[in-house]
């Protein structure tokens, strides 16, 4: 019931934190574009009241041309003829400015081909007027005013004026219509999606305090079922302890019995060699004797056919017999040893670590100069520990490097050190054979070993390794690849907590 119930719980907040990303990427989205589309709209309305000001600067301009030819007509005054020139040269740019405000509508490009028409007229007659009063003939230059008069230009170019600017108002009332309707609908998209977030925030308030509430009466009942835990564990780590002497005495009793036969079976194996040299040199006397002749000697008498098979196969045979007690022996001295060090109490002390090692390359020094190899050895952080535990580590290790470096190929092996978070992390490294991936674990077990079985060993080493560097409250692990080499990392506590780890043996 109560995973079901987190289930649950974990389904709606998801549903929620969904909704609510939909939700802000919807209002996101909608509103960006209804402010953009509002901005586009309100840049409209602006462009179509610029537009129909320039009109009207227009028109100002040429109305100013006209005022200041006639004044200058009537007067023949250089401010009069000044400011007919401005207006004149300011009729063209404003003509132009406006063909490029109006060039989007197609029917204003029209009224503005009709304008600039009628406006080329006008400057053309002006220019004459002008001319006339600068000649001295100021009655040719009224004729002209008075012909001017009588015909369309001028009312030309009012009425298209007009015309357009009836057209660009047009076009501002409906813009302002649309630039309206964008802000309305961006103000009530804003209004709705911080109507929706202000809902989602409350959901999401109320799903908390639920999850909060069931999370209280979780750690409650997670208190209640804990009251007697430490008590348990100390029970559960009492029969575990027990457990691990009762393992260890039984390994030291079995290994120690066994050792009791093993001895008698190597001394009976002895005589039994002894005894079959005596039946081979009597077999091999009766055969040389003569049918009426003395006694062969007591020397050495050599044997022939059947007799010499039967003497090497059975020296054959006790060698065999031999080499497996020797295995046997060796294998019942690793287990009393590993017993003797599972039941020794580490005893921390502050360790030069690098003195330390230092130490253990120089006794692999002779080992090592056969192998053609070089031991480099880099700064390494000291550490509070079991002296003789980091010797039996680190020997082990560098021993092996040693050891399983590739046949005419020189030698270079690594130990490099470096802290992290109250840890002091070793790599031993060399560029030996390597090990396949597939036996990385393999090594690390009890009397298993991997690759190539052409050196001495009985496949205790790294397990007694791996036990060692657990009881120091650290780990280690293997980085290989065939031929390639292999990288040893172990990881120590930099202070070692005693008490405690050697209460857990």
């Amino acid at each position: 019931m109560i995973a079901d119930a987190q289930r649950r719980r974990t389904f709606w907040q998801i549903l929620l934190f969904a909704a609510g990303l939909l939700v802000l990427t919807v209002i996101s989205a909608g509103s960006v574009y209804l402010v953009n589309k509002a901005r586009d709209d309100s840049k409209w309305v602006v462009h179509t009241i610029e537009a129909e000001n320039q009109i009207n600067a227009l028109l100002l301009e040429i109305r100013r041309a006209e005022s200041a030819a006639r004044g200058y007509l009537l007067t023949q005054a250089a401010d009069f003829q000044g400011d007919h020139d401005k207006a004149v040269a300011a009729i063209i740019p404003a003509l132009d400015k406006l063909t490029r405000l109006t060039g989007d509508n197609p029917a204003q490009r029209e009224n503005i081909e009709k304008l600039s028409a009628a406006i080329e007229t006008r400057l053309g007659q002006f220019a004459q007027e002008m001319d006339f009063v600068r000649r001295g003939e100021p009655e040719k230059a009224a004729a002209l005013v008075r012909e001017v008069a009588s015909t369309d230009a001028t009312a030309v170019i009012a009425k298209v004026a007009t015309v357009m600017i009836q057209e660009e108002e047009r076009l501002f009332r409906l813009r302002t219509v649309n630039s309206d309707r964008s802000q309305t609908l961006a103000a009530s998209m804003t209004g709705i999606g911080s109507g929706l977030v202000v809902l989602l925030a409350l959901i999401s308030i109320w799903l908390v305090r639920r999850s909060a509430r069931a999370r209280d009466d979780a750690e409650a009942r997670l208190r209640d079922a804990n009251v007697n835990l430490e008590a348990v564990v100390d029970e559960r780590t009492a029969d575990l302890r027990e457990a691990n002497n009762e393992i260890q005495r039984f390994a030291y009793i079995v290994s120690h019995d066994l050792r009791s036969p093993l001895v008698n079976i190597m001394g009976f194996t002895s005589e039994l060699e002894e005894l079959g040299g005596d039946i081979f040199r009597r077999i091999g006397g009766l055969t040389h004797v003569p049918a009426d002749g003395p006694p062969p000697s007591t020397g050495e008498i050599a044997l022939e056919g059947p007799d010499k098979q039967l003497s090497a196969d059975f020296s054959e045979a006790l060698s065999f017999i031999k080499s497996s007690i020797a295995k046997m022996d060796r294998l019942i001295s690793a287990i009393l040893n590993l017993t003797r060090e599972g039941r020794r109490a580490f005893q921390p002390e502050k360790i030069d670590t690098r003195e330390l090692i230092e130490a253990i390359v120089s006794t692999l020094a002779h080992q090592a100069a056969e192998a053609q190899a070089e031991i480099h050895v880099a700064p390494l952080p000291d550490l509070v520990s079991d002296r003789l535990a980091l010797e039996q580590i680190f020997s082990n290790l560098i021993d092996n490097a040693v050891k399983y470096l590739k046949p005419g190929v020189p030698g270079e092996i690594r130990i490099r050190g470096r802290t992290k978070l109250g840890y002091a992390i070793f790599e031993i490294s060399d560029n030996g054979r390597g090990i396949d991936p597939k036996d990385h674990q393999r090594i690390f077990d009890l009397f298993r070993r991997a690759g190539t079985q052409d050196k001495p060993g009985q496949g205790i080493g790294l397990a007694h390794v791996r036990a060692l560097v657990r009881r120091l409250g650290g780990t280690m692990s293997v980085s290989s690849e065939l031929n390639t080499g292999s990288t040893f990392t172990i990881t120590l506590p930099i202070t070692w907590n005693a008490s405690n780890r050697n209460a857990d043996q």
